[in-house]
């Protein structure tokens, strides 16, 4: 059983004369009061009993108060811790009748639940680590974290990466009419040749066609001149005129080709392969934005799994509330950083927390509720009765919410103590 505070007995104080407090064993006991009465001097008197001489309030001593600072708390396991005379010394005396020091009540006292603030003033990072080292898996989940971050961190390079290269394909200028691949300047070249060649052909069957028409006006005027020669030189007119006929027609067929569409060509090479360059730059500019993309993609899967594994790392840890979380190394509940919850959502996680800090510790002290509405201050009761945890805390108010109200370092309506030293100590204890 988780040990918890069943009285605490305060005189001299700080600003309390003379104090007796019984608290519920569990749920909430609210000290009110007005300002500047003495509330803070009961969670104050609590915490320099249990948690030790670094507990102690640099006044603890009350302002005019003639017999030393008295405080006298029993717990629920019964051990018994007291501090009296000029000095405040410590007495803790155990249900054997031993006893026994600080020592003892470091077992089961919590630091953080007499102090509470503090660990609610703590940065984000330092709460996040107390959880994990709580539920221990902060060296795993750390692990985990620098992986999604590394993903990340690549995830986001390879973004900025592929907007620059889409940016830049979709500056550069395509040219739709220019062929796939450069073009050759010797290919068209040796085209040329060739079709020079074919018509050097042609000019020489012309050349041969004068020629043998020349011979034709010769002969005939041979046949003129020697008709003695006649039935010989018919026979070569005969043969000469096929021949002619045959010469003729050939020519008649003949076409010259043009070069002046690759002597074009030529011209332009230069400015075509240009265009070709372009188009390919562009292409591979494309090519390159749609990597970058499709890697993008798959870091984002890969930073998705990731934070999968990681979530499934947590809700497989004992959490000391549901929906507690570390996100990028700062503590969260039900989705929001310390800084966004609600005060009474505060108050829940770091009580949850300091609880399993120290199961052994079945209360925390709280300051200043006076930030909850009612509403909120009866669901925070439900559920400190619902962890089985005790709750002493205190808050400006004097309404039927308060169990005792604390006026002028006293119970209001208490009888004055009576401090004449043949007179026995006499507490006024605060009913619920």
């Amino acid at each position: 059983m988780s040990v918890t505070i069943t009285a605490l007995e305060a005189e001299n104080v700080k600003r309390i004369k003379a104090v007796a407090l019984t608290p519920a064993p569990t749920g909430l006991t609210l000290v009110g009061g007005n300002n500047n009465q003495g509330k803070t001097s009961v969670l104050d008197a609590l915490a320099w009993a249990l948690g030790g001489d670094r507990f102690r309030p640099n006044a603890a001593q009350r302002d005019g108060a003639v017999a030393p600072a008295h405080l006298k708390v029993t717990l629920s396991n019964g051990v018994i811790v007291e501090r009296k005379g000029k000095n405040s010394t410590l007495t803790v005396t155990d249900p054997t009748g031993r006893r026994s020091g600080q020592q003892l009540l470091n077992a089961f006292i919590e630091p953080l639940a007499l102090d509470l603030p503090r660990f609610m003033e703590a940065s984000d990072k330092e709460k996040a680590d107390i959880l994990l080292r709580i539920i221990g898996i902060g060296t795993e989940l750390h692990v985990r974290d620098l992986e999604i971050k590394s993903l990340y961190d690549k995830r986001t390079f390879t973004g900025q990466l592929a907007q620059q290269k889409k940016h830049f394909a979709e500056e550069l200028i395509y040219y739709p009419e220019a062929p796939e691949e450069p073009v050759s300047a010797s290919d068209l070249i040796h085209q040329q040749q060739e079709i020079l060649a074919r018509n050097g052909e042609n000019q020489r069957k012309r050349n041969q066609l004068v020629q043998l028409t020349d011979l034709l006006e010769r002969q005939k005027k041979v046949v003129a001149d020697l008709e003695f020669q006649l039935s010989t030189e018919k026979q070569r007119l005969t043969t000469m005129q096929a021949d002619v006929k045959i010469a003729q027609t050939s020519a008649e067929n003949l076409q010259d080709e043009s070069t002046a569409e690759l002597e074009a060509s030529i011209r332009s090479i230069e400015e075509t392969n240009q265009k070709v360059r372009a188009n390919l730059e562009k292409a591979r500019a494309e090519d390159e934005a749609a990597q970058y993309a499709s890697d993008y993609d798959k870091l984002t899967e890969a930073i998705t799994q990731k934070r999968a594994d990681r979530m499934a790392l947590l809700n497989g840890a004992d959490l000391p509330l549901p929906e507690l979380s570390v996100e990028d190394g700062a503590l969260t509940y039900k989705g929001k950083h310390w800084r966004d919850m609600s005060g009474s959502d505060q108050l829940r996680v770091a009580a949850a927390i300091v609880r399993r800090l120290n199961p052994d510790c079945g209360f925390v002290l709280l300051d200043k509720l006076e930030q909850m509405d009612m509403t909120t201050l009866t669901e925070f009761g439900r559920w400190l009765e619902a962890e089985h945890l005790q709750a002493i805390a205190t808050r400006v108010s004097t309404g039927s919410e308060c169990q005792i109200i604390i006026e002028d370092g006293m119970v209001k309506d208490a009888e004055p103590p009576v401090t004449e030293k043949p007179q026995p100590r006499s507490w006024t204890k605060g009913a619920f």
